[in-house]
């Protein structure tokens, strides 16, 4: 009988100590019995390191000077052995059946499964959506190919994917540039070392909370200003490996994300002054915006409407009006229930 794969998940943990419990217990806890639990603390000041302490044996403990989301990727892959990698950002939690349920699709040639993460609050109250947002499908296949397409492609964050060992380690380790975004450098260069499957049941919990690095718990320019500035630098990775193994890129690849568009005009629009873009401009980002979604996304023509409408709007009108729509749409449990209601009466009547 062949042997189960060894699967590692590996904790990175800074200053979480009212989470780390819960994300420690869960990888733990899995159905599937052929795991390694690793805990990275990056140099927490708070009560982690006890925590952590308190598990004795039952998990492998790596305590290191803060370095970033980068260095703890790299001291965890270090010592792991698994041949599938978890990384399970330690506000986040998987389901007991996570691991068996990735397993189950595992394939030797494959350089990640991806599943979604039910999006919960500060206490793990579910927020009645899933990450990513929408219905469209998780991207599948030979998703290099989508990347080159469309600059982008429909994944998960940290917590929601299982990477291929063979595949990690022509990539490791994370240089320091991306120490604030390792998740995407991964998530940009992993394609390219294999197909890519899903599942597309979430298989564990995307914590929102006021000390998110990247979800919105309030809309702030900064954190759009942020947002702009690793789009630009995930899209610099693309092109770069891109023309390291031959490919072409198409001139206006930068252009083709509809969610590098949607960053773009609500950094501009949420303050100008410090958007990192200086040339860009609200007509230039709508009009893109709109050719995007009509030319490159797959979305139905109900949604490609709804969007455009929201350039325009966010393009356009003063900013008390055009913030509550930028909100809306990255923060949707802010969403009131009646802009909910309408949107699901225009989509039944024109569906």
């Amino acid at each position: 009988m062949e042997t189960q794969p060894l699967v590692s998940i590996i904790i990175n943990n800074y200053n979480y100590d009212r989470f780390l419990a819960r994300a420690i217990d869960s990888a733990l806890n899995q159905t599937y019995p052929r795991t390694e639990v690793i805990v990275v603390d990056d140099g927490s000041t708070d009560n982690s390191r006890n925590i952590i302490a308190s598990y004795g044996d039952r998990i492998i403990a790596k305590l290191q000077e803060n370095g970033k989301q980068a260095a703890a990727f790299n001291s965890g892959f270090a010592i792991s052995k698994g041949e599938i990698v978890i990384f399970l950002d330690s506000d986040d939690y998987l389901f007991p059946e996570a691991v068996e349920r990735i397993v189950a699709v595992w394939k030797p040639g494959l350089a990640k499964v991806h599943y979604r993460l039910e999006v919960v609050d500060a206490s793990g109250e579910p927020l009645g959506y899933s990450s990513p947002q929408g219905n469209a499908p998780l991207s599948t296949g030979e998703v290099w190919r989508i990347l080159l397409e469309d600059g982008g492609y429909v994944s998960t964050p940290t917590s929601g994917n299982a990477l291929n060992r063979k595949a990690m380690e022509p990539i490791f380790p994370i240089p320091d540039e991306y120490k604030l975004t390792a998740d995407d450098y991964l998530s940009t260069l992993i394609p390219f070392y294999g197909e890519v499957e899903a599942i597309e049941a979430p298989l564990g919990a995307y914590r929102i909370h006021n000390k998110n690095q990247w979800a919105l718990a309030t809309v702030t320019s900064d954190r759009f200003h942020r947002f702009v500035r690793h789009d630009l630098q995930n899209y610099g990775l693309l092109v770069k490996k891109a023309n390291e193994l031959g490919y072409k890129v198409p001139e206006d690849l930068e252009l083709r994300s509809i969610g590098r568009l949607w960053s773009r005009i609500s950094s501009l629009r949420l303050d100008a002054r410090k958007h990192p873009v200086p040339s860009d401009r609200s007509l230039p980002l709508i009009y893109q915006g709109i050719r995007t979604l009509w030319k490159y996304s797959g979305f139905k023509w109900q949604k490609r409407l709804i969007y455009s409408l929201w350039f325009v709007w966010v393009g356009l009108m003063p900013l008390p009006l055009a913030k509550p729509a930028i909100t809306w749409l990255y923060a949707p449990h802010y969403r009131p229930k009646a802009i909910d209601w309408t949107l699901t009466k225009i989509r039944s009547l024109v569906g």
